[in-house]
């Protein structure tokens, strides 16, 4: 199982790389002024919109049920159903987008309000939304074809999907002297990596011969009746926490220019661990959980789930010490070039500093859902992330006044800690979890070597910025490069040395 993570891991490693390249282009030609928090807010909604009908909800109710019909041998039902599934998404999509495009000022309007006292940035979010929206389409099928590619064990080509998405804006903010301004072309930029990513998926599942086919829905069929008994409280539990992320936008737009930008860019930078290593490891290890529970192996399914969440925790961990130590200079080495500056880098970084506090608890939930998803419970974790998503709401309403745009994550940290803790809790009364030794040993040189690394970010900076010339460029990064060289190696050392003296050793199965 280590390996599959390795390999969706690493395929999300390089969607996240290309990601970063794409967003320090976009910071040096739009920003974190009006323009770029227009594009923001079109990149951003057709995307809350995809996580609440798409990878979290749909994931949940189709992969297990997929699974377990191809895992016992049923390979013409599992396609049947694939088939009725695929051609609901797909009519329920187009209807959306259909809606919507018309309807857009007053999507805009509701979804982020204080641009209505802009006129020019409003009507730009406006046309830059009704652009980028029938992405929402694209990756809905997307996240399907990726679910039954995931079920067989082929997870390379939906990992590598979301590569083209920055590419593709990559090669259209190239292009912008073509486009009325960067945003315009950014924008078709993230339609044409929809239908490419699509183009992507849908031909591995040709190969692997599992493509799925239009056919009669069949609303009322026991099987379909059963996914939209599972999907219906997954959706609802996808909606709250994009309740949470819809508040961020509203909240954001109502506070001064740039407050939009700066919670994008600390985002994507708190998105890169979160995606690379809990994504991953979620991906691969609910098809897991799902065919051992199927088969009867519960101790095998949690096992599974300990290595998933031990092997998210140790690579995610010195993430976690870097934004909360040295946000400043990860900002500016990484972003502040061009018409990025360094107030925009300074308020940034509050951002990434309130975010990492989130982040050993966002990247565990993905382990601690699967015990709930695997058994085709859906209606607990809906429980849990609707009580931490009115927790959220609560405090970004509190926390924004006494610190603005760094109150909003702020929010999501704690909310995201309340989440675990109650699924955790509830997975352990009901004997659904059953954290092993080596799940804790891990914890332990976790936290020894986030130790070591929080001495080394903070009495080491001034040691790495005496060594480092004065470069007439990129002094910030040779400084941050010079650092976090020394930091994992100290961090890695120290954390395998520690499983070592217990006797355990990470496993590739």
């Amino acid at each position: 199982m280590i390996r599959s993570i390795l390999s969706v891991g690493g395929w999300t490693l390089v969607s996240r790389a290309t990601g970063f390249a794409r967003d320090v282009v976009m910071a040096a030609v739009m920003g974190a002024g009006p323009v770029a928090d227009a594009f923001v807010v079109a990149f951003r909604l057709p995307n809350h919109f995809r996580a609440i009908f798409g990878e979290g909800a749909f994931n949940t109710a189709f992969v297990p049920a997929y699974a377990s019909r191809a895992e016992a041998g049923a390979a013409g039902e599992a396609r049947a159903f694939a088939d009725r599934v695929f051609t609901l998404m797909l009519i329920v999509q187009a209807l959306i987008v259909a809606v919507a495009l018309p309807a857009m000022p007053l999507v805009v309007r509701a979804l982020a309000p204080g641009f209505a006292e802009d006129p020019g940035r409003f009507d730009l979010a406006v046309a830059l939304t009704r652009i980028t929206f029938p992405y929402l389409l694209f990756m809905t099928l997307v996240t399907l074809l990726s679910g039954v590619l995931n079920a067989h064990r082929r997870f390379a080509a939906a990992a590598g999907a979301p590569v083209l998405l920055n590419l593709a804006m990559l090669a259209a903010l190239g292009l912008a002297f073509l486009f009325p301004n960067a945003a315009y072309a950014a924008a078709w930029g993230v339609v044409v990596s929809g239908v490419l990513q699509l183009a992507l998926v849908w031909w591995d599942c040709r190969r692997a011969g599992v493509a799925p086919r239009l056919a009669r829905p069949r609303v009322a069929d026991p099987d379909m009746r059963r996914f939209f008994k599972v999907l219906g409280p997954a959706v609802i539990g996808s909606a709250g926490f994009q309740i949470a992320a819809f508040a961020d936008t509203i909240i954001a737009s109502l506070l001064p220019i740039g407050a939009v930008s700066a919670l994008y860019y600390a985002d994507r930078l708190y998105q890169l661990p979160f995606g690379v290593i809990a994504i991953a490891a979620g991906t691969v290890l609910l098809p897991e959980m799902s065919r051992r529970i199927a088969a009867g192996d519960v101790a095998g399914a949690h096992a599974a789930q300990n290595r998933a969440a031990g092997f998210s925790l140790a690579l995610s961990a010195p993430f976690t010490v870097a934004f909360l130590t040295l946000p400043g200079l990860i900002m500016t080495a990484l972003f502040q070039r061009g018409a990025f500056g360094a107030e925009d880098a300074a308020r940034a970084a509050s951002v990434l500093a309130a975010y990492g506090l989130a982040l050993p608890a966002v990247v565990l939930v993905r382990s601690a859902v699967a015990s709930f998803y695997a058994r085709h419970d859906t209606a607990t974790p809906l429980i849990a992330s609707l009580t931490a998503i009115a927790v959220n709401v609560g405090l970004k309403i509190v926390l924004t006044g006494p610190y603005g745009v760094t109150g909003l994550a702020l929010a999501t940290a704690v909310s995201q800690w309340v989440n675990l803790v109650l699924l955790v809790v509830l997975a352990l009364r009901r004997g659904w979890t059953a954290p092993g030794r080596g799940l804790l040993v891990t914890i332990l040189g976790v936290t020894v070597a986030c130790a070591a690394l929080t001495l080394v970010a903070v009495y080491g900076l001034p040691v790495a910025d005496r060594l480092v010339p004065a470069l007439p460029h990129l002094r910030e990064v040779a400084v941050l490069a010079l650092l976090g060289s020394a930091g994992f190696a100290l961090y890695g050392a120290i954390l395998l040395a520690t499983l070592h003296l217990f006797g355990l050793r990470l496993k590739r199965a």
